[in-house]
């Protein structure tokens, strides 16, 4: 059954244009021309092209046709990429800088989940950028490198959980080191975001809730963050807000737009708000995608409550209000996100996913490399990483 509740079309800019609602893909040809309009140089007559970037599963839902009509259906010349690996790797970013040349492309269309967002922004910045991908690193300050001259981007999600149509990073493992690396800078902002419920309605139930999850342990670990940003702050709690009150509703019930609309939402603020931080949940979750190509909502539903649990000394007070807005009969928020991880179908453990104790060393290494760690609220050492990941188990 689809719920039809009023959902109106709107627009928001934090900064990046968002239009959101059902039937918002239709304001996405009037959005390509504006965009392209503005290209510094571009002759006003110049044919527009835009290389659009996603993976064989949304070429398989039938999105990238719904894409290509309401652009070929405008005058607006279309270059599909479809080669992106669900944890994108290096070569997924030169094969597309190779199809954007080819093409004569002047913008890039992201449409997918995080992982060709993420891409599509990192196939725009190598376009005009000649250093290797690892000199953008951000844990070492490789945003300094990063200039103003990077085609636009669009971005289109197709799934509620990573919020990178508004995030200034892309992620991708890198060969030099096998390691999942952040690449951040306000220059890979989407110049618009296209959030239509209706390109979400073909996600799988478990695909929904681990999407979710994502977008939850976002606002979670950002609102939880070391730092001071009281707007980013009160975007994380209207996000998990709306994470309590849908992401079941929309995984019990794919056709409900209306909570699929909202968890689009949470996913875009939790995005919005991480820009003040993230925590130890994602330095564990990073090298779970990149070494055991776990989904990275997936990798974060399993490791969040035990973070949750180890922070518990330091922000009782903050993880109690959290507490309050899943379910007022938990003791924990530990438990009320281990009964709701539970009521949507998502495994209780690593090792339902093919994680052992033999992976921990590992994983613990390369969680201690990542940089989200150094904003949780309790310090972390390697230790600490690797007995969170055993209480994951």
């Amino acid at each position: 059954m689809i719920f039809h509740e009023t959902m109106n079309l709107v627009s928001w800019s934090f900064p990046t244009t968002i239009v959101f609602g059902a039937g918002a893909l239709d304001a996405l040809a009037t959005h390509v021309k504006r965009v392209a309009a503005a290209i510094p140089g571009r002759a006003a007559n110049a044919k527009v092209t835009a290389l659009v970037v996603c993976d064989a599963g949304v070429v398989k839902a039938g999105i990238i046709e719904q894409v290509q009509k309401h652009l070929e259906g405008e005058g607006i010349g279309v270059a599909v990429f479809d080669k992106v690996d669900p944890n994108p790797v290096e070569k997924n970013i030169f094969d597309g800088v190779d199809a954007y040349k080819a093409s004569g492309a002047c913008m890039v269309i992201a449409v997918g989940g995080g992982s060709p967002l993420d891409a599509g922004k990192l196939i725009a910045l190598k376009t005009t950028h000649e250093r290797p991908l690892v000199d953008y690193d951000d844990a070492t300050g490789g945003d300094a490198f990063i200039t103003a001259n990077v085609p636009p981007i669009l971005a289109i999600p197709t799934t509620a959980g990573t919020g990178s149509e508004v995030g200034r990073s892309g992620v991708v493992t890198l060969a030099v080191n096998g390691r999942k690396t952040v690449i951040f800078s306000p220059f890979l902002l989407a110049k618009v975001a296209i959030l239509d419920p209706n390109l979400t309605v073909s996600m799988p139930a478990r695909v929904t809730a681990a999407t979710g999850f994502d977008a939850l342990t976002h606002c979670l670990e950002a609102y939880c963050s070391l730092g001071d940003h009281p707007m980013a702050d009160g975007i994380a709690i209207a996000g998990l807000e709306l994470c309590a009150l849908n992401l079941a509703r929309a995984v019990e019930d794919g056709n409900n737009l209306f909570a699929r609309g909202a968890m689009m939402k949470a996913a875009m603020m939790g995005a919005v708000a991480f820009q003040k931080g993230l925590g130890a949940c994602h330095s564990l979750a990073h090298p779970l995608s990149s070494e055991k190509n776990l989904h990275h909502g997936l990798a974060n539903a399993l490791c969040l409550p035990a973070v949750v649990d180890f922070n518990e000394t330091v922000i009782a007070e903050k993880l109690d209000r959290i507490r309050r807005i899943f379910d007022e009969r938990e003791v924990s928020l530990g438990s009320a996100l281990r009964s709701l991880r539970a009521q949507i179908g998502l495994p209780d453990g690593l090792r339902h996913e093919g994680v052992t104790e033999a992976d921990i060393e590992k994983l613990a290494n390369k969680a201690m490399e990542d940089a989200c760690h150094r904003s949780n609220p309790r310090p972390t050492t390697r230790d600490d990483l690797a007995a969170l990941y055993r209480a994951s188990l």
